[in-house]
């Protein structure tokens, strides 16, 4: 990752990224299923919870635990691809933009970690997430469609052809990419300050794991209301909105600028849980592999 760490070998970024986005998404779901529902809980309707402990309590109550993990399935075929796909293209990136001594600064692992978002946005991610969405929002209707992961793929696709898979597309595009960019400046930020001029100074894991979550933090705070867009235009009620900026307008003018924080603390205990973990797990499995994986 940085000149500071032992590089992901030809190949390995890809697979190294999968193996960590599996390992953090079954650790961390829940937290991402109470924002979802939280984001898609219009004020207008009136609210169905009260807060992150009700939703859960409810959850619980109607589904049983399981509840918790609904469209998990959805995310974790999701997310080994996903975070191959960013891994790999940042580190495809970034051999471009790395000083001659092998350095990556802050501003090119910006722009590296932004192009590695999008390319996830648009293979991955808006496919995933819109198929996760209408798994959630399903589970809290009066009478839910989907009897499981690909019985409700069917029925997307179905009734609204590959195109209901790609549904707010624009918005995240827009939030995978400044998430990326977001978390991958602040992490080469913190470790070159970290390594300063000693190149070869080793990062504990634990460190690692710090960065990561201020790095989530950083995203979270930054763009959660592309997120809450992003939620909006992906349910159920998708139907409702013309484009990205009708979306928007429609959350401002009927449940006020708050609105688009909806979902803000779950969101930031997965994200910087996330982060830390996907970080951390990236940089130790390039570690076994480097010792068993030779390439010329």
């Amino acid at each position: 990752m940085n000149s500071g760490q032992l590089r992901p070998l030809r190949g390995q970024a890809s697979l190294t990224g999968g193996i960590a986005g599996g390992i953090e998404i079954c650790i961390t779901f829940p937290t991402e299923y109470v924002k979802t529902q939280l984001q898609l809980d219009e004020r207008a309707n009136p609210p169905r919870y009260r807060g992150i402990g009700h939703c859960v309590t409810l959850t619980v109550q109607n589904h049983g635990v399981r509840g918790l993990y609904r469209g998990l399935s959805s995310l974790l075929y999701g997310s080994i691809p996903k975070s191959a796909v960013r891994f790999g293209t940042f580190e495809f990136l970034s051999n471009f933009a790395r000083s001659s001594s092998g350095k990556l600064d802050g501003k090119s692992s910006l722009l590296c970690g932004l192009g590695a978002g999008v390319a996830e946005a648009i293979l991955i991610v808006c496919p995933m997430e819109t198929i996760k969405v209408k798994f959630i929002h399903d589970q809290a209707s009066s009478a839910p469609r989907y009897r499981g992961f690909f019985h409700g793929v069917r029925e997307i696709i179905r009734a609204q052809g590959l195109r209901g898979t790609y549904q707010g597309l624009t918005p995240t595009i827009l939030k995978q990419g400044s998430n990326q960019a977001i978390r991958f400046y602040v992490m080469t930020s913190l470790r070159n300050w970290y390594l300063g001029d000693d190149p070869q100074r080793q990062i504990h894991p634990i460190l690692t794991g710090v960065f990561g979550a201020v790095a989530g933090a950083a995203s979270v705070f930054g763009n959660t209301p592309l997120d809450v867009i992003k939620t909006r235009m992906q349910g159920l009620e998708a139907h409702k909105y013309k484009s990205t900026l009708d979306c928007a307008s429609q959350i401002l003018r009927n449940e006020g600028a708050l609105a688009f924080y909806k979902g803000t603390v779950p969101r930031l205990g997965r994200v910087c849980l996330d982060v830390a973990i996907v970080f951390v797990i990236y940089e130790e499995v390039v570690k076994v592999l480097n010792r068993v994986w030779i390439t010329s």
